[in-house]
């Protein structure tokens, strides 16, 4: 699995994915609107929910991969042309 790590860490659409393919499936499955969520400490109470549910951690594992995942390459790797990039293409 070869993916520019260092490309991808740099990009906030990157960030922006990964964190919605972590809160969705936890906000969904626990029936909780993202406006209820008005303090750090109701974030972590959910967070700590969700981690204590094998199907929410299932969902986000499966989300998070697909935020990773590239599907326009066959397999789970970068394109060789993505390898070769410094930073984010414009």
């Amino acid at each position: 699995m070869k993916i520019n790590w260092k490309v991808r860490i740099k990009n906030p659409v990157f960030w922006a994915n990964i964190m919605m393919a972590i809160m969705a499936p936890v906000l969904v499955h626990l029936g909780i609107n993202w406006e209820e969520v008005t303090t750090w400490a109701k974030l972590f109470e959910i967070l700590a929910q969700a981690v204590s549910n094998p199907a929410i951690c299932t969902a986000v594992i499966v989300s998070v991969w697909n935020a990773v995942n590239d599907p326009t390459t066959a397999g789970v790797s970068d394109s060789d042309r993505a390898l070769t990039y410094n930073e984010p293409r414009a």
